[in-house]
């Protein structure tokens, strides 16, 4: 069993940026995929990144690329969330999750999931 625990939230204005963190405790990190979701009040939750096993690829939703990016630390147990020119829209609870699979990736194929942490941007 994995837990995944997140960190990095907050208020930020506009244009501000936040580094958001997810803590494995497990040394198996290293063999899941590592992604990223987010939820906004009354809203679905939705895919936010995601990145490989390595490191080496990584994959981003439209809504947030060019100004967010993943990464990894295998030697840490830690995924990272970069989160920059955040917009008001960007407010939701963000989530980290862990994916034996990298083909099919969504809500139902997430193995682990975070308790998430509120990002909430002020226009």
């Amino acid at each position: 069993q994995v837990q995944l625990v997140e960190s990095g939230g907050g208020l930020v204005q506009a244009g501000g940026s936040l580094r958001l963190s997810c803590a494995a405790s497990e040394r198996t990190f290293s063999n899941y995929a590592m992604g990223w979701f987010r939820q906004a009040p009354g809203k679905e939750r939705e895919f936010v990144a995601r990145i490989t096993w390595t490191g080496v690829n990584t994959y981003y939703a439209d809504s947030v690329k060019g100004r967010f990016t993943i990464a990894r630390d295998n030697a840490k147990y830690t995924v990272y969330l970069q989160m920059n020119s955040l917009k008001p829209e960007d407010t939701a609870v963000y989530y980290c999750a862990a994916a034996e699979t990298w083909k099919t990736w969504n809500i139902a194929t997430m193995t682990y999931w975070g308790q998430g942490t509120q990002v909430t941007v002020s226009s």
